[in-house]
């Protein structure tokens, strides 16, 4: 079965978040028998930035940011049984979803795969009918999200997706487990975000004003864009950390911090990659609190959960280095268990077989 899926980035985790989750679940997929293609634009400096060579399990096919070269990418998509167009591309959003309704195959699978869900929806409601998702809601046959649960999925119904079905991020063993701690990355507490406007507040709040409590403590934060941020002293900031460092990062600390973001704490049920690396790898986490956690991790035994910075200063007051190890094993195991990409593999496997189904019996050969 062919896959067109017209993604961000496969190559690059550069402003990419989401490289992460594409990876695991479309390396399960072709293992599954799935033949595919990712097409991504040559845009934001990401090919520059590579962390990954072309793998084997995949064919990606990196386009100019040009209208012609889109159009030339979108014409392929007449050849594939299941089309997928992704949220955050970041450029040419709204024609290259356009553009695989036009395109696909009358009997082929057309996906809006939506890794900003609490974003995108919130757009919607602001553009109203107008806006390029919506209008297209009624000629896709689901949608798929990295997060969100049952509201979600009852706004976008709402909104008129036929089927709205969350795949949850989760771990890759094979690339994101223990290792030897890395003296670029030892600290205290480690965290690792991009700098976006719905992150920044809850950044303040939690990380840095725990900083400010701890003064004799490392803070390590690794992603772009924090260069000009005031921040206290004892905060280190090492800028863009590509995935093949995750491991070392993650193990280098006593305790590693996830946040989420404004829109995807509020709609709770969405776990940031970095929930599952970091459990991976054996971490100890300190998460803020949102809908859904124990979903993936039980708070106090697998995961530590914080409202403010004075709580995250008062997990890292008391965390010995083996109350440390003894939660991030825990996590690891639960992780392990219950939320690896072989997994979520399997639910995509047997929906798109499902939808598959459905659609040919609709327009026959």
């Amino acid at each position: 079965m062919r896959i067109a899926f017209y993604g961000s980035s496969l190559l690059s985790s550069y402003w990419n978040g989401a490289a992460t989750y594409y990876r695991g679940l479309l390396r399960d997929l072709a293992g599954r028998g799935y033949d595919v293609t990712f097409y991504e634009p040559d845009a934001f400096d990401r090919q520059s930035h590579r962390d990954i060579d072309p793998p084997e399990w995949a064919k990606v096919v990196v386009y100019e940011a040009t209208p012609g070269a889109m159009q030339r990418v979108l014409a392929e998509a007449r050849a594939a049984d299941v089309v997928v167009k992704a949220s955050g591309v970041g450029v040419f959003d709204a024609e290259l979803l356009q553009g695989i309704v036009a395109e696909a195959h009358p009997r082929a699978l057309k996906l809006f795969w939506d890794v900003d869900a609490a974003a995108t929806l919130q757009e919607m409601r602001d553009a109203g009918a107008d806006h390029p998702v919506r209008q297209a809601l009624p000629s896709l046959d689901a949608v798929l999200t990295y997060g969100g649960g049952a509201p979600v999925i009852a706004a976008y119904e709402g909104l008129g997706a036929r089927l709205c079905q969350p795949i949850y991020n989760a771990l890759d063993p094979s690339t994101h487990h223990s290792a030897p701690p890395d003296p670029r990355f030892e600290g205290d507490l480690n965290f690792l975000a991009n700098r976006l406007p719905d992150r920044e507040a809850r950044v303040e709040r939690f990380f840095v004003d725990a900083a400010s409590r701890l003064p004799d403590r490392r803070f390590v934060l690794g992603g772009n864009g924090w260069g000009d941020k005031p921040m206290p002293g004892n905060i280190r900031r090492i800028g863009h950390v590509g995935t093949a460092d995750h491991n070392a990062f993650n193990c280098s600390a006593i305790a590693v911090l996830n946040l989420a973001r404004d829109s995807m704490a509020e709609v709770g049920f969405s776990p940031a990659t970095r929930v599952f690396e970091a459990a991976g790898a054996g971490a100890c986490l300190i998460t803020d609190a949102w809908e859904g956690l124990e979903l993936f991790l039980q708070p106090d035994e697998e995961v530590l959960v914080a409202r403010d910075g004075a709580d995250i200063a008062g997990h890292l007051a008391n965390l010995t280095p083996e109350r440390s190890r003894q939660i991030g094993e825990a996590a690891r195991q639960r992780i392990l268990a219950e939320h690896t990409y072989s997994r979520r593999g399997a639910q995509v496997d047997a929906l798109l077989r499902a939808e598959l189904a459905r659609v040919r019996d609709r327009a026959p050969a």
